[in-house]
């Protein structure tokens, strides 16, 4: 990890909501590199495109939705299994939302802030593979066309996204865009003196109370030192200063993986906003750590019980108006599909089984995240 003369950032004064929502205290202690096994995955696929060993709840397969004469089998509901940050803050965002990804799986169309995170993200981690001497923001532009052409031929629904652009000027601009968010980066981070340890590296780590906990990591940097930095890109702009703390809530939930796996608590977690030039730092000690494995378990508990009732309720937020579900969601008019989970019925008690924890635990109310605009990230499970 080199070190760092970036601090903390300020955010710009404009709206973001994360991804991955919601934690103060000093720098901590020396740390050995962070691994752990990547999944199998194709050579030279895109980046942020599905683990294999990713679990089939985080696995819902984009695409338009077919009328329900025509419509194909639905996959299998299986019960949640596992938790990430995407899938953490879909819960606090929207309990609904969080049934309709995981459980009913429900298609959903690419779009286009989506698929230009998963495009830049795959540019980022990419030139690394060249020497530090040719880590330049002209090389790193040049790539932009290449992985959107590997990126087309990993998820070819997103060649929809432009199919009434026949001439290809929305395409190009929104290709310039991902070639101005790519060389902005060069202005935050200098990729000449980084070497890291780790990109795009899947984590998972089970917890003791059995809830198995995964995501993936943009990069980790390693100091000669030992000093370990998780590294997050984000492609939209830095949180206002109220909703900072909701923004670390991703970071904060990888540094606990970390921790688990390795014993480590990460020196430095850092958020990169390529969309507005922003850098967001965060130092955590292990008691952030232990309050964020509360929380989890805390969620855990209320994504348990919403599991065996059948109850998953929506909660209304500005983020409604980027959401694909609208037609099943009674906030909208809509009816959500047949709930195709098992439902206990009234007095029973709840049935005990790996990653269920007992209420005891739920030291954490569960609370979403707020923030503020438009979501943004990249496309697939983490």
């Amino acid at each position: 990890m080199e070190t760092s003369t970036e601090g903390v950032a300020q955010p710009a004064d404009a709206d973001a909501a994360q991804a991955d929502p919601p934690s103060a205290a000093e720098p901590t202690t020396t740390a050995a590199p962070a691994t752990a096994e990547r999944p199998t995955t194709t050579p030279g696929a895109a980046a942020g495109a599905p683990a294999a060993t990713a679990s089939p709840e985080a696995e819902a397969q984009p695409g338009a939705e077919t009328k329900p004469e025509a419509e194909a089998p639905r996959p299998v509901a299986i019960p949640p299994a596992s938790l990430s940050p995407s899938r953490a803050g879909d819960f606090m965002q929207c309990p609904l939302l969080y049934r309709f990804r995981v459980i009913d799986r429900l298609p959903e169309k690419p779009s286009e802030a989506a698929t230009r995170g998963t495009l830049v993200h795959a540019v980022l981690e990419r030139l690394f593979d060249a020497p530090a001497a040719e880590r330049t923001a002209p090389r790193a532009k040049s790539l932009v066309p290449g992985q959107w052409g590997r990126l087309r031929e990993t998820r070819p629904e997103v060649v929809d996204l432009f199919a009434d652009d026949p001439e290809g000027e929305r395409l190009a601009r929104w290709l310039g865009e991902a070639e101005q968010l790519v060389e902005r980066w060069f202005t935050l981070e200098d990729p000449t003196r980084l070497e890291p340890v780790e990109r795009e590296l899947f984590v998972e780590a089970v917890l003791d109370s059995g809830l198995k906990l995964r995501g993936i990591i943009d990069r980790v940097d390693v100091a000669p030192t030992g000093e370990v930095r998780i590294v997050d890109y984000k492609t939209g702009k830095a949180p206002r200063p109220e909703y900072a703390e909701g923004a670390l809530f991703q970071m904060k939930f990888y540094a606990l993986v970390v921790w688990r796996l390795k014993n480590v608590v990460p020196r430095r977690l850092q958020l990169v906003y390529l969309g507005s030039g922003d850098v967001l730092t965060y130092d955590p000690v292990l008691a952030d750590l232990e309050r964020v494995e509360r929380k989890l378990h805390a969620l855990w508990e209320a994504i348990r019980e919403a599991t065996e009732t059948g109850d998953w309720r929506p909660r209304p937020t500005k983020l409604c108006g980027w959401c694909d579900h609208q037609a099943h969601c009674p906030e909208f008019g809509g009816t959500p599909p047949p709930y195709p989970l098992p439902v206990r019925g009234a007095g029973q008690d709840p049935v005990g089984g790996p990653g269920l924890v007992p209420r005891a635990e739920q030291a954490v109310p569960v609370r979403a995240a707020e923030s503020g605009g438009a979501p943004q990230g990249r496309m697939g499970p983490d």
